[in-house]
Parts: structure tokens; sequence; C-alpha cells
């Protein structure tokens, strides 16, 4: 309905011009973002050993790898690729200068875990008569927890304010027309909205795919969600934000720990995007 009423108002002509330039018309270009990095360790295992930071720059590089060999036509493009810590600004930066056809940030789940409390021994209070031994008691923090499996987040309506704000900053990037993003232009509001619905819509047709590959696989599907997360507010391109499995889990955190368990993950991001760009060439 907002798509009929936005042609209504700019003409027969611009409405055109968005059945033609607002759609993604190819993917050459993809930005993965490995979560965290540097100072920032992100989750910490069960173990407390194993930091999300670095499980999850293993797998961005590993999905890189798959794309060069597999899927030549479409470059990677890395927001770390050491232990560095990148600003969350700084990553949507990099995709909006790289004018990307893709966003894809992997990161790794944790939850809270549990508390129990344990006696520990008993003390002695009061005088007298009112003198009487009462237990001690200490909180103990059980990192471990049984939750499991992988979800995918697009960006949370609330935070599309941004969007468009850098949809309209960046408007080179999904025009082919110089111009046509013209701040001063009441049109523009109404082409940028358009855009940044589209770009919802394409996230969630991506997120959906990375689902399914991790489903295939046997993980368990904890489904698309939508957040406001800041590194997804700023892209002006579908993006989406991975959580491969819980490294608190004791069985997941020894799977993304193992080489197999990366490759797996980042053989199943792999082919959503190859598939992505698939559905996107078929309906051009």
């Amino acid at each position: 309905m907002k798509h009929i009423i936005s042609c209504l108002l700019l003409g027969a002509s611009l409405c055109g011009y968005q059945s033609a330039q607002g759609q993604i018309k190819k993917i050459e270009k993809v930005v993965l973002d490995a979560g965290h990095g540097g100072t920032d360790a992100g989750a910490r295992g069960g173990s407390g050993m194993l930091n999300e930071k670095d499980i999850a720059l293993a797998v961005t590089l590993k999905v890189g790898r798959y794309l060069n060999d597999s899927l030549r036509t479409v470059k990677p493009v890395f927001t770390r690729t050491t232990d560095v810590f990148i600003p969350l600004a700084d990553r949507h930066e990099i995709a909006n200068q790289a004018a990307a056809d893709l966003f894809l940030s992997i990161h790794i789940n944790a939850s809270p875990g549990s508390y129990e409390k344990i006696k520990v021994g008993s003390r002695t209070v009061g005088k007298g008569k009112k003198r009487r031994t009462i237990p001690v008691y200490k909180t103990i923090h059980h990192r471990e927890t049984k939750a499991n499996g992988c979800e995918t987040y697009v960006l949370g309506l609330h935070r599309n304010g941004q969007k468009e704000n850098a949809i309209s900053e960046f408007g080179e990037n999904v025009t082919e027309e110089p111009g046509m993003l013209n701040i001063n232009d009441p049109q523009t509001a109404i082409i940028v909205a358009q855009y940044s619905q589209m770009f919802l819509k394409k996230s969630v047709t991506l997120a959906q795919k990375v689902q399914d590959e991790f489903a295939a696989q046997g993980r368990k599907d904890l489904g698309v969600k939508q957040k406001g997360l800041e590194v997804l507010a700023g892209c002006v391109m579908p993006g989406v934000l991975i959580e491969i499995g819980f490294i608190n889990n004791e069985d997941e955190e020894q799977y993304l720990n193992s080489e197999k368990g990366q490759n797996e993950v980042a053989y199943a991001i792999f082919k959503a995007i190859r598939n992505f760009k698939r559905e996107v060439e078929k309906t051009n």
C-alpha cells in the first residue's frame, strides 16, 4: 500500500524509476564483519578460556575464502582480518564507502547462565540468650547454559530513521542517476523510505536463507528476529547479524572451536549468500 501511495504522489515517471532502480540488481561485493575484536572480547565460553571475538574472526575469514574459491564474481570486504577493535560506526562506514551490496555481521551468542546458592559454613551471632548459629551462604555463577542454536537478526523498525539518514547520505550507492536523492527535494523522503523498506525485505530474505542452511545441517533454528542494532542501522544495503551458536553451551563451544564446526558454519553462511545471489539474478 505504501508503494502505491508513493507512486501516486511521485507520478508515473518516478514510479517507473522506482520499479527499475528500487531493487537489488546484483551481488558483487559483500562485507563480512567479524564481531568484537581487540579490547572487546565479546562473550566468553563456559570454560572462561574461549572468546567470541576469536571464533567470529575465524569463521568470517573462512566465509571469505569460500567466496573467493567458489563464487569469484563476489568480492568479500572485511571490516577486520586481525584481532583489532573496530567501532560499530566504523564498520558500517567501511561497508558504505565500499558501496557493498550486502552486509553480514558474525557473532556468537551467550546466555546469562545460572546462579546457585550453597552453604559454605556457619557463624555465631548475638550475645547471651540471643546467641545463635546461622548458616553462611555463597552464590556461585555457573557460566554454562543449556541454550543452543542459531538465530539471525535484521534491523528493528525503531532504528529506521538512522537507516534512512544513511541512505540519504550515501545516495550514490543506491541510485544510478546523480541527484535523484536531493535532500532539498520533498520527493527524496519518499524515495528513501522505499529503499529502506526494500532493504528490510531483502534482509529478511537473506536471514531466512541463513537459518535454512543452519537447519539443513541439523542445527537448532531459533528463527529470524528484529533488533535495533547499531551495526545494521547505518548500512546502506541489506544487512543481517548472525548468532552462530552459544559459546557458553559446552557442546556448542567445542563445536565452534573445532575446525570442522567452523568450516560447517562458514559454509552454511556462504551457501546462503550464494542462494540469495541466484535469487536476485533470477528475478532481474
